[in-house]
C-alpha cells in the first residue's frame, strides 16, 4: 500500500530507505522524500473512561492497571492530559470487587454486605466490578 505523499497529495511513492527507525518514502512526481509517523497502538476510549471513573473513586494507578489491563504509566497520562482531580478526602475508603455474574447476585442477597455503604458496579466484558465505600474504622 502507497502512502500519499503530503507535498502533492499524490499516490505515487515508494519506500526509501529507514531514516531514525522510520519509514522513508519517496515521491515519483514531485520528487519529494519524507516519513510517515507513528500511530502506535490505540486504546478504545471505553477503556480510558473506565479508567478515569475507578481513579475518581480512589483507585490507585495500580490497582487500574491490574484492573483494566492498562500501564499505570499510561493511566497516568491519562489522567495528566485530561486533567483529572480527586476530590478531597473523607472519612471513606474504597474497596474494589471483582465478580461474576452469579457471584454478584449471591453477593447483593446479604443485607450485610450491602448495609451502610455507597456502591458502584460497572461491567467489565463477563464480570462485574464493584465499587464499595466503607468508613475508616477510628
Amino acid at each position: 500500500m502507497a502512502n500519499l505523499c503530503p507535498k502533492c497529495l499524490q499516490d505515487n511513492t515508494v519506500k526509501s530507505g529507514i531514516i531514525k527507525e522510520r519509514q522513508r518514502f519517496h515521491c515519483k512526481d514531485c520528487n519529494y522524500f519524507f516519513t510517515v509517523k507513528k500511530l502506535g497502538k490505540q486504546i478504545d476510549d471505553y477503556f480510558v473512561t473506565k479508567a478515569l471513573q475507578l481513579y475518581l473513586e480512589g483507585l490507585s494507578y495500580r490497582e487500574i492497571e491490574r484492573i483494566i489491563g492498562v500501564s499505570h504509566v499510561t493511566v497516568s497520562s491519562w489522567i495528566r492530559k485530561y486533567n483529572i482531580k480527586r476530590p478531597p478526602h473523607s472519612d471513606f475508603h474504597p474497596v474494589y470487587k471483582v465478580f461474576k455474574q452469579n457471584e454478584l447476585i449471591d453477593y447483593m442477597q446479604n443485607e450485610n454486605n450491602i448495609k451502610g455503604s455507597g456502591l458502584i458496579i460497572t461491567e467489565f466484558g463477563d464480570k462485574f466490578m464493584m465499587i464499595k465505600w466503607e468508613r475508616f474504622k477510628k
